[in-house]
């Protein structure tokens, strides 16, 4: 169970649930073993037969409503959005839920407990790798954007705003990663392409036209462009009779 402090991990170990999780972020996502670890505490409020160890969404919806009614008659305490996360498999959210409910029913926090942080995207995994390795716009709603969470709420002008606002985040993240030396080097690249496209020879003037096209002003990207000159035939002035 990697992600969880080892005396967390000792603790659920000493539950002896039904099956020892393996996997946090799936095992802990149906609600199933939370419940069992409130029942270790209060049985007579947490009945286990009345929960499902169904994976279907239906299923998830109906153990995590079942476990925020008793939560809060027995006037405990989990924070929604840690429940929403573990429930749609966010990245990271279900070990955070786990050191809550620990906290919770131990009254101890763990000795290295992780900060809790509720922007549950994979930006941070993101940033770790190089530019060219980051993910396009359409992996980053995919993993973003769970289908369980359109499941939940199946609003197409809700779910296409959140999509265009992890777009937008990921065009941000994209063009902060690229670096002065990047934009040189790529301005640098356009000049000698431009120079082999319009041949050596060029006059003062086209140089400086040559160099003011190399920018785009709208996205910043380095766009090359060859001037092509039109030789127009002179027109005639009719004669006045």
């Amino acid at each position: 169970m990697t992600g969880l402090p080892r005396d967390v991990t000792r603790w659920l170990q000493s539950l002896e649930l039904t099956v020892q999780p393996m996997n946090v972020r799936r095992d802990f996502s149906s609600g199933y073993h939370v419940a069992e670890m409130f029942c270790r505490y209060y049985p007579r409020d947490f009945e286990m037969h009345a929960y499902s160890k169904g994976t279907s969404f239906s299923a998830k919806q109906d153990n995590w409503n079942k476990i925020r009614r008793t939560v809060q008659k027995l006037h405990l305490h989990l924070t929604e959005k840690l429940v929403y996360g573990t429930m749609h498999c966010k990245p990271g959210v279900a070990e955070l839920l786990v050191q809550q409910v620990y906290t919770v029913l131990t009254k101890q926090r763990p000795r290295t407990a992780q900060t809790p942080e509720l922007d549950f995207s994979d930006q941070k995994y993101q940033q770790l790798l190089p530019p060219v390795a980051r993910s396009t716009a359409t992996a980053a709603v995919k993993s973003n954007l769970r289908k369980t969470e359109i499941m939940a709420l199946p609003d197409t002008l809700t779910n296409a705003r959140r999509a265009q606002a992890i777009i937008c985040k990921q065009l941000q993240d994209k063009t902060a990663a690229r670096t002065p030396t990047d934009r040189a080097g790529r301005a640098n690249v356009a000049k000698s392409r431009l120079k082999q496209m319009t041949g050596k020879h060029q006059s003062r003037d086209e140089q400086h036209l040559s160099e003011l096209c190399l920018q785009s002003p709208l996205s910043g990207a380095v766009v090359s462009y060859k001037t092509i000159k039109v030789n127009q035939p002179a027109r005639r002035l009719p004669q006045s009779c």
